[in-house]
């Protein structure tokens, strides 16, 4: 099997487990029931995943996957803070990133997370792993940038990983935080607008140096 149907698999499962959390929730839900909606045997399901939680893996790690590269496709003029915001404005708005119909997904998925240790360990790996990977992407920006400007003065600047944990947790709690509630999905209130307030409560951080 190649690496690309590895992957389909792996996502589909995903999709299959997120899909019966969602209408049945977490502690309803068995490996075997993911696998049959899945349209595949239990020992298929075990041969990608070690248990029901980490199977929606795939779903968490594709939206923080889609803000590093949202992130990374930033123009290459604009600073560290604009090139975040073009992240989340392009991951966390409705129709852009996510589409409209997949938040409430969304919402319960993270709901079930603050609430079940096991899923919440799954979440927090993936956001780790993003975190790492934003960390070389706003690292490449700024090297990048001190170049074009003849900066060789790199040092002073916040080291990446801090930079990208600083901007990571403002991301991360706005999530939470709009899924602990029942606002709106986009707009005041909605996961967009609390990233962007979070990340405007920073404008000071060096991001620049």
């Amino acid at each position: 099997m190649t690496e690309r149907r590895k992957a389909e698999t792996r996502t589909e499962i995903a999709r299959a487990a997120a899909g019966l959390f969602v209408r049945h929730g977490l502690r309803a839900t068995r490996a075997e029931d993911i696998a049959q909606a899945a349209g595949i045997a239990p020992r298929t399901f075990y041969r990608y995943f070690a248990t029901k939680e980490e199977a929606v893996a795939p779903l968490y790690a594709a939206g923080a996957q889609h803000w590093v590269e949202a992130v990374r496709a930033a123009p290459a003029d604009a600073s560290a803070l604009r090139a975040l915001e073009h992240g989340v404005r392009h991951t966390l708005t409705p129709g852009v990133g996510v589409s409209a119909s997949s938040w409430e997904w969304v919402r319960t998925l993270l709901r079930l997370a603050q609430a079940n240790p096991p899923l919440r360990r799954v979440w927090a790996e993936v956001c780790q792993a993003s975190e790492r990977t934003l960390g070389e992407v706003l690292a490449h920006r700024r090297t990048r940038t001190a170049a074009s400007e003849g900066d060789d003065n790199v040092a002073a600047t916040p080291e990446p990983r801090f930079a990208a944990a600083v901007a990571s947790a403002a991301v991360r709690t706005a999530l939470e935080g709009w899924a602990e509630g029942d606002g709106p999905v986009e707009g005041p209130g909605g996961p967009a607008e609390l990233a962007l307030r979070n990340l405007g409560a920073l404008r000071d951080f060096p991001w620049e140096g």
